[in-house]
């Protein structure tokens, strides 16, 4: 066996067998939240993007949820993003100032 196929397994179980790979950290932001209207690639739909946040993934998770209630309408977390649907970015400003966050609206 050579030492470039060293590190495989195989089993018959489930086939092959490769390394967790770590999880790749998200950087650090700048310590504002940016919240963003974004529509491309969702049909004309819009949703506000909430960006910059540096809080794990349950925490965000939690504060989606609670952002989604206040704001009646649905919404999901990707990639240590928050997507809130509809334009709710004044709305999202004043609960996420109310919780210390320092807000800014980006793009139009």
């Amino acid at each position: 066996m050579s030492d470039a196929n060293s590190r495989l397994v195989y089993s018959t179980d489930i086939g092959r067998i490769e390394e967790e790979k770590p999880k790749a950290e998200r950087p650090k932001g700048d310590g504002i939240v940016r919240i963003r209207r974004e529509t491309s690639g969702r049909k004309g739909k819009g949703v506000c993007v909430v960006t910059g946040l540096d809080l794990d993934d349950a925490e965000l998770a939690k504060l989606a949820a609670e952002l989604k209630k206040k704001c009646g309408c649905g919404g999901a977390v990707k990639d240590g993003d928050i997507e809130i649907q509809g334009d709710k970015r004044d709305l999202l400003k004043q609960l996420l100032e109310a919780k210390g966050f320092q807000v800014k609206l980006a793009g139009g």
